[in-house]
């Protein structure tokens, strides 16, 4: 069975899972007078999620949707309006901030252009009508197809917010995906942003975690946020020193995953009748569109499950998303395409 449903499926390999049996282990929850815990892994992951990002500090999170929550609730009280995109994680997956018996945030929307990009001029307007000091972004951008938003509007979108006050938090989950495709860095990225969460836990192929990155300042008070919201560990090391040896050994190899999914692409590309693919794939994601199929995506799904492959709808009824990460080879890939132009012919009638 080929299995693209998500990145999240990536398996721990013998190097990443002894690494923990030699990681320094100490008690996370208690910190000194610099607030930091006394597990010395946990402590080296967080400097090393900090250069990666050009920040401060970074703090270890238990997933992303806690990394982002914790992050969002640091900035914000009760009845704050934060700016989202339409189709952004934060609102319509992770929600917690939003709910009206938990955050008690009020989300202000924005679009994404036809690139899948936001635009800096309806984010100036939407700021100065809803006075939100918020800007939350995602870069790469899942429920689009993981389209990135590229350094030149950032950094236009910075200077946006920067004239009103407000700061930026960027769910970078994929964040490493995103640099390849851009032919940048991390730190590069997230130097149009005041924090950034990204996953280790996806493609980098570590078993759990995030990172939250940003000033000493605002990381300290995240951390007061983290423990209210239940999130403090101990003995960490465990988490901490498998997302280590991904950041040291995985970085790279994400190139292997965006090249397997563009494969997908171009074995498929002017083949299809029935199926609609994104027209372009610049990260690991690889959006189909049902809407002419004659066929809803669980039944779609089912039937590629019966062919050896194992994909899921996304958001809708109409749309299934395949996602390429570590342990998918570029036969996999080849036969993952094979399948979906098998699908698409019996769906001619």
């Amino acid at each position: 069975m080929i299995d693209l449903r998500s990145d999240t499926l990536t398996m721990p390999d013998r190097p990443m899972l002894e690494s923990i049996l030699s990681a320094p282990l100490g008690d996370d929850g208690r910190t000194d007078v610099q607030g930091r815990g006394e597990d010395a892994t946990v402590n080296r992951l967080e400097d090393t999620a900090a250069e990666l990002t050009g920040k401060e500090a970074g703090i270890l999170m238990p997933t992303g949707t806690f990394g982002n929550t914790a992050a969002i609730m640091t900035y914000c009280r009760p009845g704050d309006a934060v700016l989202v995109d339409e189709e952004q994680h934060i609102l319509l997956t992770e929600k917690f901030v939003f709910e009206p018996a938990l955050g008690r945030l009020t989300p202000v929307r924005y679009h994404l252009d036809s690139r899948h990009m936001p635009d800096p001029e309806e984010i100036d307007r939407l700021l100065e009508q809803s006075g939100a000091k918020l800007v939350c972004l995602e870069n790469s951008h899942n429920f689009s197809g993981g389209y990135c938003i590229d350094l030149p509007t950032m950094a236009e979108i910075r200077r946006v917010a920067d004239r009103r006050g407000a700061s930026i938090h960027l769910d970078g989950a994929r964040l490493f995906h995103a640099a390849a495709h851009l032919n940048t860095t991390a730190d590069q990225i997230c130097q149009y942003a005041d924090s950034v969460m990204f996953c280790v836990s996806k493609g980098l192929g570590a078993p759990v975690g995030s990172l939250l990155c940003g000033t000493k300042e605002f990381c300290a008070r995240a951390r007061t946020t983290r423990k209210l919201l239940g999130g403090v560990m101990r003995q960490a090391g465990v988490i901490a020193a498998p997302a280590l040896y991904a950041l040291e050994h995985n970085i790279q190899r994400l190139q292997e995953d965006i090249d397997n999914a563009r494969l997908i692409h171009e074995r498929l590309q002017g083949r299809l009748e029935k199926l609609h693919m994104q027209e372009e794939v610049q990260t690991n994601i690889l959006m189909l569109d049902l809407s002419d199929a004659g066929i809803k995506a669980d039944g779609f799904c089912a039937r590629a499950k019966e062919k050896g492959l194992h994909i899921r709808p996304i958001r809708n009824d109409i749309r299934v998303r395949l996602v390429l990460y570590k342990g998918i080879t570029r036969q996999d890939a080849e036969a993952a395409a094979d399948i979906l132009l098998e699908l698409d012919r019996s769906l001619r009638g």
